[in-house]
């Protein structure tokens, strides 16, 4: 995820693709559109950061559809900002919405990914909650 030192809620703070073929995915955003890739290693497999030709800042990401990113749809989605994830998750259900992707950790993060009435979907994230 990005390094947002105000982690502004509502913001849009990361951006990624999920498929099955991460590897050929990102050769294809780096011919197409120029970005350079960088591994990051999931334990026995390597995401990728997609980052900009001139400066290297890491502005995506082409991931595989595995671990916490399993049951992922294949499309690019936008990660916002939220102060409360379990609050946001109540509220998507209340106004008509649904939960595609359970609420996942990654480091000192929560995830979830929710769809809105009309069918768009959109990543969540959060500072991870203490037990």
């Amino acid at each position: 995820m990005t390094d947002q030192a105000d982690n502004q809620v509502g913001a849009i703070e990361w951006r990624d693709l999920t498929v099955s073929d991460a590897v050929g995915v990102k050769d294809f955003y780096s011919h197409v559109v120029g970005w350079q890739t960088q591994p990051v290693s999931m334990g026995d497999y390597d995401d990728f950061n997609m980052n900009l030709p001139d400066t290297g800042e890491t502005i995506a990401g082409v991931c595989h559809a595995r671990g916490c990113n399993e049951g992922i749809p294949p499309q690019w989605l936008m990660y916002v900002r939220v102060a409360d994830i379990r609050a946001s998750v109540a509220s998507c259900h209340a106004h008509g919405g649904k939960v595609i992707k359970d609420i996942a950790e990654m480091g000192k993060l929560e995830f979830c990914i929710v769809q809105d009435p009309a069918g768009a979907v959109l990543g969540l994230i959060a500072d991870k909650v203490a037990n």
